[in-house]
């Protein structure tokens, strides 16, 4: 696979929420601070390793889960079928609590940071993942947390896909270290205005909101906006020390 050129790749092995265990492949690249990128409802399709290889360009090290779908290309329709095939890991439409899959993710920040040396981790989430990168901030291993068109739970906009647990031991970790960042377009109708509401309502000055003009959905992606980039590279600039 010609786009992954370069990046490397181990199976990681992780409980979820009840218990069971899934595994699934990681591809990494690049050196410096550890950032996992959670993928989208989409896929990891061109631009997602377009993004990896420019963080990477800034001095990070990028880790990139493969959760569902194919690579190298997109699959909107096909990857909801797939993610209805994985209900042990993934429930879309839950609010007020989160998908299986957190404690799978939350093992493995905590996997990244020991191969980083100890390193805290930075994450970030996008689209379907997007508040995975808000319940994270629990975590013992995790520095910082992009929350990019946060869309979860589908069909309930002004819901969380969190526990009261979850939302009460995020905003803990936000206090402990630091805010984390949510961000959309003004335009999105998949993640809309009452979703950054909802998030600022749940963990106020634990979260930086930003909401960048235009009509698309996936900001650093398929919707590129620069400012999108600006706003998510400067924040891990300065919760990894790097700012000027």
């Amino acid at each position: 696979m010609d786009f992954l050129e370069g990046f490397e790749v181990y199976e990681f092995d992780g409980p979820l929420e009840d218990g069971n265990r899934v595994t699934h492949p990681v591809y990494f690249l690049g050196e410096g601070p550890p950032i996992i990128i959670w993928q989208e409802l989409p896929g990891i399709g061109p631009e997602t390793i377009a993004l990896a290889k420019k963080i990477v360009a800034s001095g990070y090290r990028i880790y990139l889960p493969h959760l569902f779908g194919p690579l190298g290309r997109l699959s909107f329709a096909g990857n909801i079928g797939r993610l209805f095939c994985m209900r042990r890991e993934f429930h879309l439409f839950a609010a007020n609590m989160a998908s299986p899959i957190a404690a799978w993710m939350a093992a493995l920040c905590r996997d990244v940071r020991d191969r980083n040396e100890g390193q805290m981790v930075g994450t970030l989430g996008m689209c379907l993942t997007g508040g995975f990168a808000l319940t994270l901030m629990a975590d013992e291993a995790v520095i910082g947390g992009v929350a990019s068109q946060p869309s979860l739970p589908l069909g309930r906009q002004s819901a969380l896909h969190m526990s009261a647990d979850q939302i009460a031991a995020a905003k803990a970790g936000m206090q402990a270290k630091g805010p984390a960042m949510a961000m959309r377009y003004d335009g999105d109708v998949l993640c809309k205005a009452v979703k950054l509401d909802a998030i600022e309502q749940a963990f106020g000055d634990g979260v930086v909101t930003h909401t960048i003009p235009g009509r698309g959905h996936a900001t650093l992606t398929v919707h590129w906006s620069e400012e999108a980039w600006e706003h998510m590279i400067g924040y891990f600039d300065e919760r990894f020390g790097r700012s000027a």
